[in-house]
């Protein structure tokens, strides 16, 4: 079932004028991280274009619908393909498209057909999670770019593969850690890397909702409308159950990775963003499946410890059956410095703090976010980071969440959810995040794949 890397040279010769040529330019942030005319109306037109990008969508049953519509929004973009195994999700999903566009989008129920089209520039990726490296390395291979969402990887050797395929096939792969390209989140990142709560030794951030019992899943007849082979794709095939699919797959272990890589790679991700590390030295995992007796395999209650070294540390808080909110969000991060703190909420804003908790400096929201919204929490936000992509194939700009930085931010949940499984603190190297001395962890490095959907650079 893999398929061959296609030379896109000749086949795309008549479209290279049109990446030089383009008159896009991404939304440029000011001094400060603030967009210069901040509104909710710049945001719809943040960016025309004399030509378009091509885009397909695969997954669009959620949040790959959301952003499909985000995509057929911009200017600068066509979507020309919707990839779903799931006939009535490409249904609904080209009629909401079809509202964003003048073109008429076409639908697949296998992706890799979109993958044959030579003019087609990128493959948005927003499948289950056991789907987003497989799908983002044959998309390399066939010459796409990658709009890839978190995480970007099931398991930690995924996420190197694509680093190193991003490398060989010279490719911009994007991964969707949306709020490095929010202005006021960018602001308050600079705020704590300029030392503006002076040396910064620990951050937390969390997570919390009020989710409801999976049940007791039943084996039954694949529905009419489901192709459930490709569905698995490169996961060991496993008889069809009615309480996976479409949302329930992220609380088992073959398919999904539990709330830490499903919500926790945000702000873990901000965590690594603002502290400046990469890589750990230790990293443990408490929690469990507490509130009910299920199906749900993967902790609806955790926290996660990372330590860097000697003097620094971050951990992040997973409550999905208590939805109680942290510093009055549901979701967030905290900084804390030798002088003060500083929070970043669920949405585009920021609170700085002195070491007593006054307010010294404050950055509203001027667009809404919610962040317990699973399939569209913050689209004209993100219509930002889309357009931080677009200019990095056009133009060559820099990526604000490139795969060598997803990877990392991904791998650290990874770590956690490894700890939590094998029940015991990691030792690790702080020279790539590789586990040491431990057989039974480093087995879950990487994962088994159905035969021929192995991942092969």
């Amino acid at each position: 079932m893999i398929i061959n890397p296609i030379n896109m040279a000749e086949k795309r010769s008549s479209r290279r004028d049109f990446i030089k040529k383009t008159a896009a330019t991404s939304a440029v942030f000011a001094a400060g991280g603030i967009l210069p005319g901040f509104s909710a109306e710049s945001y719809a037109r943040i960016l025309g274009a004399n030509d378009k990008i091509r885009a397909s969508v695969m997954g669009v049953n959620s949040r790959g619908k959301a952003l499909a519509q985000n995509f057929a929004s911009q200017k600068n973009c066509d979507v020309i393909h919707i990839c779903d195994v799931d006939s009535r999700a490409i249904d609904k999903c080209l009629s909401a498209v079809a509202g964003r566009q003048k073109i008429k989008a076409k639908g697949f129920g296998d992706f890799r057909q979109s993958l044959e089209d030579p003019d087609l520039d990128i493959m948005v990726i927003a499948a289950p999670d056991h789907w987003h490296a497989p799908a983002a390395l044959l998309s390399m291979q066939a010459g796409k770019h990658v709009y890839v969402e978190k995480p970007c990887s099931h398991n930690p050797r995924e996420g190197e593969i694509l680093v190193e395929a991003a490398k060989k096939y010279g490719k911009v792969v994007q991964m969707g850690n949306q709020r490095r390209s929010w202005p006021n989140v960018v602001e308050g990142i600079e705020l704590v890397k300029n030392g503006q709560i002076g040396r910064v030794y620990y951050g937390k951030g969390w997570y919390s909702n009020n989710r409801g019992s999976i049940g007791h899943g039943k084996k039954t007849a694949v529905p009419e409308w489901l192709d459930w082979d490709l569905w698995q794709g490169p996961a060991p095939r496993r008889d069809f159950q009615d309480n996976l699919v479409h949302y329930n797959w992220h609380w088992f272990w073959h398919w999904g990775t539990g709330e830490a890589l499903n919500n926790g790679t945000h702000m873990i991700d901000l965590l690594r963003w603002g502290m400046d590390v990469d890589y750990p030295t230790k990293v443990s995992s408490s929690g469990g499946r507490y509130r009910y007796k299920d199906d749900w395999e993967t902790p609806d209650t955790q926290i996660i410890n990372l330590e860097f070294g000697q003097d620094l540390s971050m951990s992040w808080e997973g409550r999905s059956c208590n939805g109680k909110p942290i510093e009055g969000s549901a979701v967030g991060v905290m900084f804390y410095g030798e002088e003060g703190s500083l929070l970043i909420p669920g949405g585009d804003s920021y609170t700085l703090f002195d070491l007593k908790g006054k307010v010294i400096k404050k950055a509203e929201a001027k667009i809404k976010a919610d962040p317990r919204n699973t399939s569209n929490p913050a689209e004209q936000l993100d219509a930002l980071h889309i357009q931080n992509m677009f200019d990095a194939i056009l133009n060559g700009g820099t990526l604000h969440a490139d795969i060598d930085s997803g990877h990392k931010s991904t791998l650290l949940v990874q770590l956690g959810n490894i700890a939590q499984r094998v029940g015991r603190s990691l030792k690790l190297d702080p020279q790539n995040g590789h586990i040491k001395g431990d057989r039974a962890a480093r087995k879950l490095w990487s994962r088994s794949y159905q035969r021929g959907w192995e991942m092969r650079l």
